[in-house]
């Protein structure tokens, strides 16, 4: 097994500067399958139970193309959430059997985020709840990091369940200067760590922007990968270091 670890950590040493970019919202427009025609390995966020979120799915997983559930969260903001939304006044069987139905919804996921969520991710209780649905099914969590307090990914750790938190949101503002300056930001994150997590969203403006970005990543000595494979590299870093740290006892 230390054999696996040492030889999954050579090949991520030798493919540094990894970049996985999720796209969220996905579901509710026809215009979103148009995103699974930019090149590379995107991640895409499904919203349950909307109108294109099978057909989107179905073609997404022919193409080989990782899945995700984005599941709604109560906000802070008090925004509609839309179907399948896990709220506070839920309690723990409300808010599993409304995970589960989702999930039941699109097997093809690999995991899991949050849409919106600034109120609930911040409540440990129904974090946990959600977090004992996905160890069940052996799913990760993508932390969308809607608020600094979220508890997301300590109920996660709490439970065992895989988990990731995003780095930057790559358009919360479209304009072309602006989806450059995210972008760079991304670059320099993944520059420093080594790997770097964005979040993108199906606007007009985002996949102009990404046709013409993407192909340069590459060409810039960039890795686009899709979460699990972050995910993946997480956890085999720390199982290295704690056999570093048990070697050194």
């Amino acid at each position: 097994m230390w054999l696996f670890f040492s030889v999954c950590i050579a090949c991520f040493s030798a493919n540094a500067k990894q970049i996985a970019i999720v796209i969220d919202d996905i579901g509710y427009h026809q215009r979103d399958l148009d995103f699974l025609t930019l090149p590379g390995q995107l991640t895409y966020s499904i919203l349950p139970h909307t109108p294109y979120s099978q057909v989107f799915a179905t073609r997404a997983s022919k193409a080989n193309k990782e899945l995700l559930l984005h599941v709604p969260m109560q906000a802070l903001n008090g925004k509609a959430l839309g179907p399948g939304a896990l709220t506070l006044d839920m309690d723990k069987a409300q808010l599993q059997q409304t995970l589960g139905t989702a999930l039941a919804s699109l097997p093809q996921v690999r995991g899991v985020n949050n849409h919106m969520g600034s109120a609930l991710t911040q409540q440990s209780q129904a974090m946990k709840w959600t977090m004992e649905v996905l160890k069940k099914r052996e799913l990760y969590f993508l932390d969308s990091r809607t608020t600094g307090l979220s508890q997301a990914q300590n109920a996660a750790n709490f439970f065992g369940v895989e988990n990731i938190g995003r780095h930057v949101f790559l358009d919360n503002i479209t304009t072309a200067d602006q989806l450059q300056f995210r972008l760079d930001e991304l670059k320099q994150k993944a520059t420093d760590h080594n790997f770097a997590i964005a979040i993108a969203h199906p606007y007009p403006e985002t996949i102009a922007f990404l046709r013409k970005a993407l192909p340069e990543l590459t060409q810039q000595g960039y890795e686009l990968v899709p979460v699990s494979q972050l995910v993946q590299r997480k956890y085999i870093q720390l199982a290295q270091a704690q056999g570093k740290t048990i070697s050194a006892r």
